[in-house]
């Protein structure tokens, strides 16, 4: 087993020991948490969260506060369309018009410059979508192209090409192809794919159909790619819950971390360690699949520059993700340096940040506490940490100081070839993920309309998204495939309360 909780709670009071930094591959400090106004925890704390953070042991019944799984913030009554929209549930009243401002400018629709709406113009010149709300549909999970017709606009494909340091933007396309683009200037792609079925045979006669997706880009707007491209293909994730995973103490998340695989477990979680311009620090890479942004802030504005085009006090280049070698882009008209200014950024980061988690379903069910069961037994909280508590924060009284049910540890893990996208980001091998939060992920075709599920939504079901486990959770993977058909029903039934 990785560290334990109460290792932990020592590391965050006293900071991370020369020992552990070396593991996680940072010799300079451990990243801290800037973004944040920390009041410290006092040891009179320490006990209390030990406490109520420690993994269950019996399953006969519910834990003390599992239903509510962002703690004070949990949205109870939301199990439907709007499961994964509904506000903080402690918000104060005096901040619910800065959610609410967010809100409308996450749904905004923008506009090529010029236009006789200034404080909307800046589109593109080349894009993804025209608003964050297209990608991020009620807030929620992305899907694949059902077909020839369908625009994928809630899918993106990250790209890439080999360089002296590592994996960096290719010379032409950038580090993401667009697939719209203003007038005058050509759109970069068309996404493509086709799937392969492969049959999973499981214990007592049970069968299992895993899709296998082959990726293209088709219709190239500015010659080919070339040898050496990597693309990653990805739906947009759901929302909710980001301002709980960004006030998880970077220790506590640190502390996980066992890269060498020190104890023998088979699980050698890595964090992704990357260098914030805005804190002028190496941070924890905490939201992206591959953790690439450390703060709800920066991954915003990350998503207004690649995906919109739109550029910000963060990113302030007017092109978006044009390269020189596009002519055309870089001499179309743009809204300015800065198309969305800094506070209307920090709204959308405020929005984002609150957006709530929906309370869990049927805790006490009988069947839901077996599966429970199973899901430990069978390893899977290894990577998906079922409880942390935030920090005690002076400014977000909404994600300070909660007992929070996220199951995920936010570390890089080693997926398998199966999944492998080849790309390398930051400290993320090709091979390598973020585990995902599970929280709400039962919520998904009530929200979404769909049960699509991984980063490019191969799965179509909770099942499939299992059984595409591999490297470090492929012991795990086998339990499921072995187990009996019972406990596989209800290890399904589990997931889906969450």
């Amino acid at each position: 087993m990785r560290r334990s909780t109460l290792a932990i709670l020592l590391l965050a009071a006293a900071g991370l020991a020369a020992g552990a930094l070396q593991a996680t591959g940072l010799q300079d400090g451990a990243p801290s948490d800037p973004h944040l106004k920390v009041v410290p925890r006092v040891s009179a704390e320490q006990a209390r969260i030990e406490a109520v953070t420690r993994p269950a042991t019996a399953f006969d019944a519910p834990e003390r506060f599992e239903e509510r799984s962002a703690g004070a913030g949990t949205r109870f009554g939301y199990a439907n369309a709007h499961a994964f929209s509904a506000p903080s549930a402690n918000m104060p009243f005096e901040r619910a018009l800065d959610f609410q401002v967010g809100n409308g400018l996450f749904k905004k629709l923008w506009v090529s410059a010029p236009a006789s709406t200034k404080a909307s113009d800046g589109l593109g010149p080349l894009y993804n979508a025209r608003s964050c709300q297209r990608c991020h549909l009620k807030d929620g999970r992305g899907h694949p192209p059902a077909g020839p017709e369908d625009s994928a606009v809630s899918m993106v494909l990250r790209l890439s090409v080999p360089g002296p340091e590592g994996a960096q933007p290719h010379p032409v396309y950038g580090s993401q192809l667009q697939d719209f683009s203003v007038p005058g200037v050509p759109a970069e792609y068309r996404l493509a794919v086709t799937w392969e079925e492969v049959a999973v045979p499981l214990s007592e006669g049970e069968t299992a159909t895993l899709r296998k997706p082959r990726w293209r880009a088709e219709d190239l707007g500015y010659g080919p790619l070339g040898a050496g491209a990597m693309l990653s293909p990805r739906i947009a994730p759901q929302m909710i819950g980001l301002g709980l995973l960004e006030a998880i103490p970077a220790a506590d998340i640190l502390a996980l971390a066992d890269p060498g695989d020190a104890d023998g477990d088979g699980i050698s979680g890595r964090p992704n360690l990357v260098a914030s311009e805005e804190y002028g620090v190496t941070m924890l890479g905490r939201f992206g699949l591959k953790a690439g942004a450390p703060t709800v802030r920066a991954q915003s504005a990350d998503a207004f520059r690649g995906d919109i085009g739109i550029s910000s006090p963060l990113n302030p280049e007017g092109w978006g993700d044009c390269m020189p070698a596009q002519t055309a882009c870089r001499e179309a008209p743009h809204g300015g340096a800065v198309e969305i200014e800094e506070a209307a950024l920090d709204l959308v980061a405020f929005y984002s940040r609150n957006l709530a988690v929906p309370a869990r379903r049927d805790v006490a069910d009988p069947q839901v506490l077996s599966g429970k069961r199973v899901f430990y037994e069978a390893g899977c909280t290894a990577c998906h940490v079922p409880k942390f508590v935030t920090h005690r924060l002076e400014d977000r009284p909404e994600q300070s100081f909660q007992l929070i049910w996220p199951y995920t540890d936010l570390l890089l893990h080693d997926m398998g070839a199966g999944l492998a996208d080849n790309r390398p980001e930051g400290r993320a091998s090709g091979r390598e993920w973020r585990t995902p939060p599970l929280w709400g992920i039962g919520l998904t075709e009530a929200a979404s309309g769909h049960s699509y599920f991984l980063h490019d939504g191969r799965a179509r079901s909770l099942l499939e998204a299992v059984l595409w486990h591999g490297g470090e959770a492929e012991a795990a993977r086998q339990r499921v495939v072995e187990m009996p058909a019972a406990d596989r029903a209800a290890l399904l039934r589990f997931l889906g309360s969450l």
